[in-house]
């Protein structure tokens, strides 16, 4: 069976140049077509709020929901480091409770690692989690769980300030401990730049071609949904969204017509089996 990676076999995949694929997944049978398929890092992301529970961002998300997602995805997928997000306000809320939820994430769940959104304000909390041996990705640029703050879905580091601070943030995670960092919808020049400044792998969504890795979401990858929305960041490999609503339109039409089942869907008796249940029915009226 496929061995899920080690962290020190992450970092060395750094130092050898050989990038990382990464991919979303909430339940079994995504999970199960991934590891196949030969993702690295298999990421429950928070995501699930916007494209399985339809929620419009990520803030509803519930511990709860990220344990429960987290076993399936681990049952389908055994040989696959999985990382879970930790939703919003599970942690940031001091040591004690940072510490019970991630912990929650690690034993019910069965995650090997946890994913905080934010930068140089958690290396408290990054250092708690490591110690307790508890791995982290850090996750800087467009944080969705404060989309709220940072005033929507915008790219991040345009600006000298943007781009100093996040250099900082990233470097205050990496000597935190965190043995990654995804960056989410940032300049490609700044994601570069990040990546060659830390040893920690920099796994990108939006941020061009210069950092170790890549992460998508499962449904934009596949474009597996109703009014899937085109990004200039995601590359779609196919259309199952058309295929599974043509697929069920097709049933839908043929139940109505009485086009299925067809005798050859169903299971019949036997001639002698038919004779008696038609006497005990019909009293022997049957054929």
């Amino acid at each position: 069976m496929k061995q899920a990676l080690t962290l020190p076999r992450l970092k060395a995949m750094k130092s050898q140049n050989k990038p990382i694929a990464m991919l979303t997944a909430y339940d079994y049978p995504s999970a199960m077509l991934s590891e196949e398929a030969g993702v690295d890092i298999i990421l429950v992301g928070d995501s699930l709020g916007n494209v399985v529970l339809g929620y419009d961002t990520t803030v509803p998300v519930t511990l709860d929901d990220m344990v429960y997602h987290t076993r399936a995805v681990v049952r389908g997928a055994p040989g696959t480091m999985v990382v879970t997000d930790m939703p919003f306000a599970t942690y940031r809320l001091g040591p004690e409770a940072t510490l019970r939820n991630a912990a929650r994430i690690m034993q019910e769940g069965g995650a090997h690692a946890v994913k905080l959104e934010g930068g140089a304000e958690l290396t408290d909390e990054i250092r708690l989690l490591t110690s307790a041996g508890i791995p982290v990705l850090g996750h800087i640029g467009l944080t969705p769980q404060s989309v709220h703050q940072i005033g929507g879905y915008r790219v991040q580091g345009k600006s000298n300030e943007e781009a100093e601070k996040l250099l900082q943030d990233a470097k205050a995670l990496e000597q935190a401990g965190a043995f990654g960092v995804v960056l989410e919808l940032v300049t490609e020049e700044l994601a570069a730049a990040v990546t060659h400044s830390i040893g920690i792998p920099t796994i990108g969504i939006g941020a061009g071609r210069g950092c170790d890795g890549q992460v998508l979401v499962y449904h934009d990858l596949l474009r597996y949904g109703s009014g899937i929305r085109d990004k200039k960041m995601v590359k779609s490999y196919a259309n199952i969204g058309d295929t599974i609503r043509s697929a069920i339109t097709e049933y839908v039409d043929e139940v109505k017509t009485k086009a299925f089942p067809e005798e050859k869907h169903s299971f019949p008796l036997d001639q002698s089996s038919v004779q008696s249940l038609s006497s005990k029915l019909y009293g022997g009226e049957g054929k």
